[in-house]
């Protein structure tokens, strides 16, 4: 398995294609003709072209925006996940935020969602919690140490965040559904709060950050916040905020999507890349 192809995906995709390259893999492209790429990379002139190359087809992270055309950016060429899927058959595919009506249509295909994978999904918390810390720092007029900030839910983005939110001197409160989260919240040095206390407590935020992909803050909730209160959301789809009601109430809110891709791409190359190569191992002693 030292030939992989791969069709589109943002720049961290070309990173790992130069990264790739650089471990002895034989790499084929297609839709990345506008990146900066090692010249001993092929640029492929055809979907037919670039998957004959490999057995293992990579592809973007989120697959597609519109369960249409593949992410590419850096393509000159729109890509039609249908017009892909013939050339798939048999083979092993790889990207990122599958939608279940394509995984449909790819039943012929090895395909993994490399986006499920448990350490991915870790080490992207690591540069998510950071983006979110910078927006809320060049969104904000006051500084992160000393604000009252709300993190809404207790995952694994929450917990990182809410520990880098400390440590630079931030009063952190975590919502919660569960009440034994509350005492890790506390072990943690931060303030617990209940979904169903959270409408008292909503008005002495300076700063919201949601990662719970499901609306919480609904017209009513977000009526009882302070107007100068910013709110990021880094959920995905549909993410947790009534952005309706928040436009109409005046209230700032930044919906901050795929944050791994925008502000650290070498990283996350790193991480997708030390996440793929589990795959290929997983692959080869199967």
């Amino acid at each position: 398995m030292k030939n992989i192809s791969i069709i589109g995906g943002d720049l961290r995709i070309a990173k790992l294609a130069e990264m790739m390259y650089a471990d002895g893999y034989d790499i084929f492209t297609y839709g990345l003709e506008k990146a900066k790429l090692n010249d001993n990379i092929t640029k492929c002139n055809s979907l037919e072209e670039v998957t004959s190359k490999s057995e293992i087809i990579v592809s973007s992270i989120p697959l597609t925006g519109n369960e249409v055309y593949i992410n590419t950016p850096f393509g000159n060429n729109k890509i039609n996940i249908d017009e892909l899927i013939p050339y798939l058959k048999g083979k092993t595919f790889i990207a990122g935020r599958i939608e279940n009506e394509i995984l449909e249509k790819l039943k012929d295909v090895n395909v993994i969602d490399i986006l499920n994978r448990e350490e991915l999904t870790v080490l992207n918390t690591i540069s998510t919690a950071e983006g979110a810390i910078q927006i809320a720092m060049e969104e904000s007029t006051k500084t992160i140490h000393g604000s009252k900030i709300l993190v809404m839910g207790f995952g694994r983005v929450s917990k990182i965040l809410s520990n880098m939110l400390k440590g630079i001197g931030a009063d952190v409160y975590c919502e919660t559904t569960k009440t034994v989260n509350c005492s890790w919240i506390k072990a943690y040095g931060y303030k617990p709060i209940l979904l169903d206390e959270l409408d008292t407590a909503l008005g002495k935020f300076d700063i919201i950050i949601n990662t719970i992909p499901h609306i919480i803050l609904d017209k009513k909730k977000l009526g009882l916040i302070n107007k100068d209160c910013i709110i990021i959301d880094i959920a995905s789809n549909p993410g947790g905020v009534d952005r309706t009601a928040a436009k109409e109430l005046g209230i700032k809110l930044i919906w901050a999507l795929s944050l791994p891709g925008k502000v650290a791409p070498i990283t996350s190359a790193e991480f997708i890349k030390e996440t793929l190569e589990n795959v290929l191992k997983d692959m080869k002693n199967k």
